[in-house]
This record gives structure tokens, sequence and C-alpha cells, in this order.
């Protein structure tokens, strides 16, 4: 019997050849789409996978607030680690102080190269799980001692042995290379891990941190924990909240909070408001899961529509079947059949479409996802896939076919209902509001990144580069390097600065200054800077002026932005005194104020920003502006043969302002392309259902437009005639559709500070974006059908 039932599936496929492939490339186009998102929210899930015990891995963070605002900080004070191993040591398993990621210069023999990686206590070789290839599994033991990843020393070593071999970091410090490391995966939070440096190496070359032993207001550093498998991560920060507060008298009235943040949570659910978790990545996935099952709900509304529209067609069959016995049952189940045949070849050919277009979505989603061929777990969820397509899509129309009844069928008095086109009219309206809600979903996206990317940013970015100088070799050259960089031709103005120009490294706190109020808690970010900083970045001053050498009190001069201004409510801020809490200080004079540069996110209000006078080697950027009388590759040229000549052992590497800037949008841009393909494969099948039902519409009026044209209907009358219906339910669904994606839109929009709004445009776009796509779909089959002859038509009457 079951062979039977595939055998007229298979059969009715063949006879409805046309039907056949709409039904079956539609489903395909919407099982393809669902799967790439499924295997792209897989990928987003297995994030830090790579860590056996990421349930016990946690980072350090603290919250602070400033004037009745609570921030959550990833950075932490570095008396916290002697804190915790003294009050809560027995709770973990290691505690691991870390700098931040840092490139810095690997040099042996001839070759230098610039990695990325962190200076770590001993513990994180364990912690990380660390796969040491060859070498010393203790390989932080010693201070001067340095791991590396397998490709950083192929790299420097190519297949010699790089155990034991010294390499110099920075140009300066001999270190010995005592471990390998098998690299660790990109969909991990220490993917650009390449180099392992010792802590103590990092307190023996930087003073800073050497000093910073007993600060508890130097938030400069990181700190990992892997917490006993007899405790909890709630356990933990239930003892740990108030260490800092109780330590560091001067920090409490930032009323600072200790806790751990769970690996599990690093990469999905990283964002903070007020000091409480509120999202983050995983809100990308939870749309894209919607999305997805979106589209595979229009695949299936295709199947579900064509089925009951050809109903007639297969009545007689069902009359038949029942006269002779057959049950309702084995009706229902011969349909499925169908629907589960339909939907195994479409399986098939989405296969093939993943396959075809997943290094193209890799790409364009910014991932490295190999297809799971040998993971039980995927084709297991994916025959789900198949029963569940398969019921969804061949349920309905499998209970109405079975339902005829078999007297009035056979007596050939059977009519579809007047009614009868209802729920295939509610389905399209149903398909066309999704597809609608997803087109102007997809434009607001797009113009609210555009809306940003428009925002003033109060500096100019073209021809401004930026090379990372962030050793000692290069304290003390800035005068010199500038001469030589403007000489060579390559520059018209260069200054120096202690954070890239797109981003702040640091903020400061402890200043007074006139007018302040007792209980008002400051914060600047802050950032030392060179002369010519005004001129180099094309900053627009508002007061005052830029340092300059012809005063040598410039010194201790401070540039603020607007924003600061504003914030320390001072009027005519020139000339005025910001003192330090420490009364041997010297004060800081402002000397100019500059319009808010936008260095952090685009989409956040600039924070108060001061921009003192570099005097003790804080530097890590050379900041030059390109002579635009020359072509870029001629200024690089020139810029790079002047460095190689005072720096001939230090790779010359730059990074282009502009396009420092345009990685903050990033994020924003691979959403809003996935969205765009997967709107437009909403639209398609949508499109391929209602060409469809317009084909089926044609055939079924065949008769009733050849009489129309005998009587002298035009084939502007008979392509409205045939339009009508379609138009008007896709204008039905543009009315619900239009009210449901601004509400939710509005929504989406309210995490952004800076932000657009929805405008009409908007939604006039979408709606005649909409309408001719649908006139486009219908018009060929309802002209094909207008312009046929009528004696063909007729010719049975």
């Amino acid at each position: 019997m079951l062979r039977n039932y595939f055998k007229i599936a298979f059969r009715n496929l063949l006879k409805n050849k046309v039907y056949s492939i709409i039904n079956i490339s539609g489903l395909a186009i919407g099982m393809a789409a669902t799967m790439l998102i499924g295997l792209w929210i897989y990928d987003e899930f297995n994030f830090d996978t790579h860590f056996k015990e990421k349930a016990t891995i946690a980072q350090i963070l603290q919250n602070q607030t400033l004037n009745g605002v609570t921030e959550t900080e990833n950075s932490i004070p570095r008396p916290l680690e002697f804190a915790l191993r003294e009050q809560y040591g027995d709770n973990f398993k290691h505690l691991v102080m870390s700098s931040w990621n840092f490139s810095k210069y690997l040099g042996y023999g001839d070759k230098n190269i610039n990695v990325p990686g962190y200076h770590m206590q001993e513990g994180a070789i364990e912690m990380l799980e660390l796969d040491i290839l060859k070498g010393d599994k203790n390989g932080l033991k010693d201070t001067n001692s340095i791991m590396l990843d397998a490709s950083t020393a192929k790299k420097l070593f190519n297949d010699e042995n790089p155990i034991g071999k010294i390499i110099k970091v920075n140009n300066q410090y001999p270190v010995k290379v005592t471990a390998v490391y098998k690299d660790l995966p990109e969909n991990c939070s220490f993917s650009g891990l390449e180099y392992l440096l010792t802590w103590e190496f990092l307190i023996a070359t930087e003073e800073w941190v050497k000093n910073a032993k007993d600060s508890w207001g130097n938030n400069s550093f990181q700190l990992f924990a892997q917490i006993n498998d007899n405790t909890s991560m709630e356990a933990v920060t239930a003892k740990i909240l108030n260490v800092k507060k109780d330590a560091a008298e001067n920090e409490a009235q930032f009323n600072p909070q200790m806790f751990l943040f769970p690996m599990k949570d690093w990469y999905l659910r990283n964002d903070f408001e007020n000091g409480l978790q509120s999202g983050g990545r995983i809100e990308n996935v939870w749309l894209f899961g919607i999305i997805g099952a979106f589209i595979l709900l229009l695949a299936c509304i295709n199947f579900i529509n064509l089925s009951t529209a050809r109903s007639e067609k297969r009545a007689l069959e069902v009359g038949i079947r029942k006269s002779i016995g057959s049950k309702r049952e084995q009706l229902i189940f011969q349909f499925l059949t169908e629907s589960f045949l339909i939907v195994c070849f479409a399986f098939v050919l989405a296969l093939g479409i993943v396959l075809l277009s997943l290094d193209g979505f890799n790409t364009l989603a910014s991932k490295t996802i190999v297809f799971p061929w040998a993971n039980s777990i995927f084709w297991t969820i994916a025959l789900v896939f198949i029963l569940f397509t398969s019921l969804l899509a061949g349920s309905y129309p499998a209970l109405y076919l079975s339902s005829f009844n078999p007297v009035t069928v056979l007596k050939g008095t059977f009519r579809a209902g007047r009614y009868s086109s209802l729920p295939r009219k509610i389905l399209v309206v149903t398909q066309f509001t999704i597809s609608a809600a997803l087109i102007i979903g997809t434009l607001v996206v797009m113009d609210q990144i555009q809306y940003s990317k428009d925002r003033p940013i109060g500096y100019d970015k073209e021809g401004l580069v930026q090379i990372p100088v962030m050793s000692s070799e290069f304290v003390g050259k800035h005068d010199v390097m500038r001469e030589q960089f403007i000489k060579s031709g390559g520059a018209t103005h260069m200054t120096t600065t202690s954070s890239p120009t797109t981003n702040i490294w640091s903020n400061r706190s402890g200043y007074n200054w006139e007018g302040k109020s007792e209980d008002f808690q400051e914060e600047f970010a802050h950032t030392s800077v060179n002369y010519d900083f005004v001129e180099t970045l094309g900053l627009n001053l508002i007061a005052g002026r830029g340092f300059s050498r012809e005063f040598a009190s410039d010194s201790s001069g401070v540039i603020l932005n607007k924003t600061a201004v504003r914030y320390m409510q001072i009027q005519d801020p020139v000339g005025k005194l910001i003192r330090f809490n420490n009364p041997d200080a010297e004060p800081l004079k402002i000397i100019g104020v500059v319009d808010d540069m936008v260095v952090r996110s685009p989409y956040t209000p600039v924070k108060q920003a001061m921009y003192v006078f570099e005097r003790y080697g804080n530097i890590s950027f050379y900041n030059l502006r390109l002579n635009p009388n020359n072509s870029v590759s001629k200024n690089l040229e020139l810029i790079e043969n002047t460095f190689k000549a005072n720096f001939p052992n230090t790779p010359f590497d730059y990074q282009f302002v502009d396009e420092e800037y345009g990685k903050k949008f990033r994020a924003e841009e691979r959403i809003a392309s996935l969205a765009k393909v997967f709107t437009l494969l909403a639209i398609f099948i949508s499109c391929l259902g209602l060409f469809g039902l317009a084909s089926f519409v044609a055939e079924q009026r065949t008769k009733e437009i050849g009489v129309r044209k005998v009587l002298g209907a035009s084939i502007s009358q008979l392509w409205l005639l045939l339009s009508k219906d379609f138009i008007t339910l896709v204008v039905i669904a543009l009315v619900i559709a239009s009210p449901l994606a601004y509400y939710i839109m509005s929504d989406w929009l309210q995490k952004f500070p800076y932000r657009t709004s929805v405008g009409w445009d908007v939604f006039m776009l979408a709606c005649i974006g909409a309408l001719v796509i649908t006139l486009i779909t219908v018009s060929f089959q309802a002209i094909k059908a207008a312009t046929a002859n009528p004696v063909e038509s007729l010719r049975t009457e």
C-alpha cells in the first residue's frame, strides 16, 4: 500500500509539471534559507564551546555608579587579584591577571612580524586548555618566556624547531620560546591569542603596571577566573560583591560592585544597561530564527494554496476512491505521502543550494561555517525538519481534499463553494504581510546605518593615517619624525596620541574646578596628545587654540571637547584651571575647546573628553595627514621610506582612520546584508506562489476570458479583471504590515541613543515596491491569458 501511495504521488508530480516545479522550487528555496540560518544560529551558539570547562570560566567585571548612572566595566584594578586570593582563594581553581589584547613586534633573525596576544599569569595555560604541541606545558614559569601558537611559530621559524630560541619583543626585550600550542579556533573569545607572554614580564617592562600594584583607582587590567566545581557563579559573586568597596575608601563613592560574568554569556549576552544584562547578539539570533521560520512558512503557504486551488481537479479521484471503500484516514495518508515526497525532493535540492551558496554566505556573514556532513545531530534535526515541513505544508490540503462528498463529486455537481477561496486569500495576505514587514524592517536598518554614517564626527577622517608605535624606541622622537615625514612630502601634519583616533583607551577621574559641586562624580575620556593635534586631525576649534610650540606653558595645558564644557557647567572655559585632588600636582590650564569627536560607537552620545599634552612618553600612535597633492600610494611610499630609515628593524604598519571608523558599522551592516538577502528570498517565494495562483486563476477562467474577448473586451480590461483581486490582497497586506513593522522597528531603534525615525518615505517605498512586484508577477499570466486566441478556449463549447 505504501509503495502504491508513493507511485501515485510520483505520477501526480509528473502529470502537473509546472505546479510541481513551483512547489518543489519554492520549498527548496525556503528550506535552503532556513538551513543557512540554522547553520548560522548553530555557529553562534557554538561560540567558545572549544573550552570544555566553559561553565566554570568567568571574567570579573565591576559596576560603578556615577551621578546615579551605573556603568559596567570589564577593566579592574590590580590589587583586586591580591584581595581575592587572600580572602576567597578557596573558591577559585584559577585566578589569571591579564593585559588587553595588544599587538607586539616579534623578531627572529631578519624576520619581524606584528602579532596580537596577551600577557597572562601561569594559570591561563590550564584554564584556556591550550594544546601544547611542542615544549614545556608550564611554559610561563620564567619571566622572560614566551609561548607561540603554531601559525606564528611557522611564520617566524618555518620548519625550524622554535623551542629554546631567543626572539626579541618590540626590538628590545629578548625572550625564550618555551612552548608552541595549537591555534585557537576563530569562534572563541581568545582567537587573538597568537602569543602568550608572562604577567611578570609586563610588570618588569612597564613602570606604570608596577606602580599600579596598590592603586584601586587604576582600572586598566583584566581578571579571569575559573571557579571550583563545588561552588557556583552566583555564590562566588555574592562573596566578592563589595571587596573593592571595603578595601578602597576613596572608591566607595562610586559604589563599586564586583561580579563574575560567565563565559557562556561573553559572546551572546554582553550588553549591559544601568548595571544589568540587557541582551546582545542573542537578539540577532532570535531575529534571524524568526525570519527563518517565516521564510519556511511562506514556502509552505505556496504548497497549501496551490494544492487547495487545484482541488476540483482531484475531486473525481477522491470520489472514486471513497466509493470503492477508501477511508478518509487512508486518503489523508496518501496526500501526506505526496507532501512528504515533494518535501524530500525539495530537501535534496535545498542541500545543493546550501552547498553552492555556503562560501558566499560565509563571506557575507563573516563566518567559517563548514557543512556538518558527519554530524549526527544535524541529520536528526534534518529528518525532523522534513517531517515537520511535510506536516506543515500537507496537513490542510490533506484534510481539505479528503473531506469531499463522493455522491456530489460523482454526480458531477461538485463545485467549490463561494467562500472556498477565502483560506487561500488569507494565506496570500499572510505571505505579503510578512514580506512587506521584512521590506520595511530592512529599509529601517539600512536607514539607521546611513543616518549614523552621516553623523558629524568632529574631525576629518579622510586622508588621515595612524601608525602604531607602542614601543619605547619611538619615545622622544616626535619632533625629529615630524620634520622628516613633512620634509619627505608624504605628509603635511603629524601628531602623537596615546589612544587611536577611533577609540578611547583611558578614563580618568579625581579632578576639581571652580563651580564643581561637592557630590558631583566626574570621569573624563583621557588622551595624551602632542603639538599639531588640532591641525593633523582637522578638528573644529570652538574656542581658544591648539597646543603650540610658542607657549612653554602648554605642557600643562588641556583641550576639552564641547560635551566636557557642558558636563562641567562652566562658562568661558578658556584660561580656567582644572585641579587634581592631589594638591601637589600641577593644575591643568584650559587652552582650547574643540567640537565633539565621535571615537567610540557612532550610535551613542559622545563622552566628555580631555586632551592633555604628552609629557611622559605616553604615545601609542603617530597620526599623519597625507599630502593632498600626491596619490595615496605615493604618500605611503614616502612615509614608509622615512619610517624604515629611522626604524629599520620595525615593520611599517599603518591604518587608514576612515577604514578603522568604518569597522564600527560592520556588525550592523552584516545584519542589514543578511536581512536584505533573506527579505529578497521571502519576496521571491511569495511571488512564486502568486505566479502559481495567477496561472491557476487564468486557467480556471479561460472560457470566461474567451467569451469576454468575443464580446469586445480589451486586453487592458482583461488584465485588470485578472489582476485586481491580487492587488487588493497585497494592499490589505500592506495595511496590516505597516503598523506592525512601525511598532517593531520603533522599538528596535530605541536601543540606539543616536537614531533615525521611521519615516513615511520608508512605508511609501515599501508599498510601491510590493505593488510593482505584484503587478509584474501577475501581469505575465494575465496578459498571456488576455492575448490568447478565443477560438482555442471556446472550441469545446
